[in-house]
């Protein structure tokens, strides 16, 4: 018998409220994993997940907070400010929350959690708003984004949070739960059908679920299981194909900047005009573009980092309808441009011994003199504008980072 229908959507109706009833993530909430422990003895920090859409990680925010019995704030960076995350420190500091604590917790861990979705979004001076919050405790951030937090988490607040990495759902994890989903609405798919929705998944569960919910309002009281026919006609609603709100664009983007890289001006163009299509934010687009011609093209054409830039300016001024041409204008450019990666590749190879070497000493003949200690020390002594020598600390002598 079908369920009456409900505004709550389906992949809300049926997430999983323990560790128990999560599906994926094995190597981070199995028996004895990082999370699994973290939760089972309480010894919950600041974190970061970084993961694709839909593999879980505002139901594991939920779940951390309600099996270690500590208040729980839901915030998205998209909407939310200052203002949003003043009003939950005063409340947490009033003890307006106290009852929720269990009383064998420590003083130093009796901290609220605040999830806050797509914190990339969250500029610089937001994020310096919650570190002394972080700091003493008063807030557990859970950060959720599918951006590389190394970019677009600030190096402070990044410092204090340990940041798991979320993996895409196999299609076997995603058949769990699309059977679950199936169950909750109270119908049938036949085998073709249940196939589909997990090779349509690619890894994300939310955007199974909502074709499956989709296809059995418009075709469940027919009778009988849904087939691969029923969601297809499902799939004609354009919000099922392309959720931007959800930050279903990710493989998208994915795709458009994979096939750039490949030189593959068709394929590239086909992934532009789908974001174009769905209403995706053209400077989001223009912005991949700017990263690209120097992470990519680099060396081997160097002006694609003009265009690139003008691309962007062109859109930040003209926007949509006319400005998807300049899109287009700047895709192809960057299709057909050589590709050179040895600058980029260069400087991480460097940062990379930054890390591991920390601040080795600079040879004196580099140094400011400003002083005559200093030049009586031997700094700046010996230096030459124009020379073959090697200028790199004494342990890195030798060292060849950029080759051409």
């Amino acid at each position: 018998m079908n369920q009456p229908p409900t505004s709550k959507p389906l992949a809300d109706r049926i997430r999983p409220r323990t560790l128990d009833e999560f599906v994926g993530q094995a190597h981070l909430v199995g028996p004895n994993k990082p999370l699994y422990q973290a939760i089972r003895h309480n010894r919950v920090r600041s974190m970061i997940f970084w993961g694709p859409p839909g593999v879980g990680k505002t139901t594991l925010a939920r779940i951390i907070a309600a099996q270690t019995d500590r208040p729980y704030f839901e915030l998205s960076a998209v909407s939310a400010g200052k203002n949003e995350i003043r009003a939950i420190v005063e409340q947490v500091q009033a003890g307006e929350t106290r009852d929720l604590f269990t009383l064998h917790q420590p003083p130093a861990r009796t901290g609220a959690v605040l999830f806050l979705d797509e914190i990339h979004r969250f500029n610089k001076a937001q994020q310096d708003y919650l570190l002394p919050y972080v700091e003493n405790g008063t807030l557990i951030l859970i950060g959720a984004t599918t951006e590389n937090p190394s970019f677009e988490v600030i190096s402070a607040l990044l410092s204090r949070c340990q940041v798991f990495v979320l993996e895409p759902l196999s299609p076997d994890e995603v058949r769990e739960i699309i059977r679950r989903g199936a169950a909750e609405l109270g119908v049938r798919l036949d085998t073709e059908a249940e196939g589909f929705l997990a090779d349509f998944a690619n890894g994300d569960a939310r955007q199974s679920l909502n074709l499956l919910e989709a296809a059995a309002e418009l075709y469940a009281a027919q009778g009988g299981a849904l087939t691969v026919e029923n969601l297809k006609n499902a799939l004609q609603s354009k919000h099922l194909r392309y959720d931007k709100a959800a930050e279903e664009h990710y493989n998208t983007i994915s795709a458009y900047i994979k096939s750039m890289r490949a030189s593959n001006v068709d394929a590239a163009l086909y992934y532009l005009a789908r974001m174009v299509d769905a209403g995706e934010d053209p400077k989001f687009i223009a912005r991949r573009m700017v990263i690209f011609a120097s992470e990519d093209i680099g060396m081997a054409q160097p002006t694609a980092l003009v265009v690139a830039n003008e691309v962007f300016r062109a859109v930040e001024t003209i926007g949509y309808p006319e400005c998807q041409i300049n899109l287009a204008h700047g895709t192809v450019y960057l299709a057909l441009a050589p590709k050179d990666r040895s600058a980029c590749d260069s400087f991480f190879t460097a940062l990379d011994d930054v890390k591991q070497h920390g601040n080795l000493p600079i040879p004196l003949n580099l140094r400011n003199a400003p002083t005559r200690l200093m030049k009586d020390l031997g700094y700046g002594k010996g230096y030459e504008a124009y020379t073959d020598e090697n200028l790199l600390p004494e342990k890195l002598k030798g060292k060849k980072y950029y080759k051409k």
